[in-house]
């Protein structure tokens, strides 16, 4: 799996830096640099602001008894998409490295994977929802283009998809254990506690109706907002877009990334679709690219000294168990 993850990477990045070549490197930069260092910081600043938000709606879907401090799940989401935005991992890859950061303040081990799970499918939930936004836009905006079918479709898709991931979640656990339990080997009766504890949680996260409702609303708060950063991405690069084409844009670039889910941080993907999206609502080809490069800045600028914090937090820990005293 790793090999097809690492293969599928070094494709990505070589088909980006084929379709920027394309239409020219210097004229991507130059759109990229229109933006400027303070629009930069903007964009940025923007961007922690909704991790804050995301980190809220995981906290809230956490039942009773729940930790003091949102600021734990805040920091996990931004471990969570640093892992899989900077870092040549698979969003699997993410969802792991997140769940492990909460951890480390205390959240136990199977609160931090159930409430993931929950938190991710609520995600899910919300995106269709604004994938549903952005398919009546394109219709409302372009009704010309063939897009639109092909996206109607994949939205149902998809929607069965979330609806079977939510019945693997609360039963499908449940075929596991009493094979866990029938294996003899000792380390699979660990795994098989393990199981049930995560399972256990993941029942009671969903019995907590309000902190679902919460997360849910939430999640497709931070959905929108991410659509408005991008339309004041462009703004600060002197492109008057309009926010309904933004959205429209941006919500079906986000579709098409999900499909390529197996591809880190979809590259080469976001770039082509970029392309492709931007051209049915008047956005040029080398600004679309470059408001996709500075996303990938965005993250980077966010996300390296996210992943260095936790190293160094990680290393603390590892250090102060081996020091302390049998």
């Amino acid at each position: 799996m790793k090999t097809v993850t690492v293969l599928a990477a070094l494709l990505g990045l070589l088909l980006g830096i084929a379709i920027v070549g394309y239409y020219g490197f210097g004229t991507v930069v130059h759109a990229m640099l229109a933006i400027r260092l303070s629009g930069f910081l903007v964009i940025c600043s923007y961007h922690l602001l909704l991790f804050g938000l995301l980190g809220i709606a995981w906290y809230l879907v956490v039942p009773a008894p729940r930790p003091r401090h949102a600021g734990i799940f805040v920091w996990g989401r931004l471990i969570r998409d640093a892992g899989s935005d900077v870092l040549p991992f698979s969003q699997l890859g993410g969802f792991v490295m997140g769940a492990r950061a909460v951890t480390l303040f205390g959240i136990s081990g199977p609160t931090a994977v159930a409430s993931t799970v929950v938190d991710v499918t609520l995600e899910l939930l919300a995106q269709l929802a604004y994938t549903a936004l952005g398919l009546f836009l394109l219709i409302w905006m372009r009704p010309d283009a063939g897009l639109a079918y092909p996206v109607a479709i994949g939205l149902v898709v998809a929607l069965a998809g979330a609806i079977g991931f939510i019945f693997v979640q609360r039963r499908g656990l449940s075929f596991v254990e009493p094979i866990a339990r029938n294996l003899t080997k000792r380390w699979l009766v660990d795994v098989a506690a393990y199981t049930r504890s995560v399972k256990h949680e993941i029942d009671a996260t969903y019995r907590y109706r309000p902190g679902l409702k919460r997360g849910l609303s939430l999640h497709l708060l931070a959905w929108i907002g991410n659509g408005g950063e991008a339309w004041v991405a462009l703004h600060f690069m002197g492109v008057p877009l309009s926010l309904a084409a933004v959205l429209a844009i941006e919500s079906l670039l986000y579709a098409i990334r999900s499909l390529a889910f197996l591809v880190p941080n979809a590259a080469g993907v976001q770039e082509g679709a970029y392309v492709m999206l931007g051209g049915l609502f008047g956005l040029p080809p080398d600004t679309a690219l470059a408001l996709s490069l500075l996303k990938r800045a965005r993250d980077l600028a966010i996300g390296i000294p996210a992943l260095a914090t936790w190293q160094v937090l990680e290393s603390g820990k590892l250090w102060r168990r081996r020091l302390k005293p049998e």
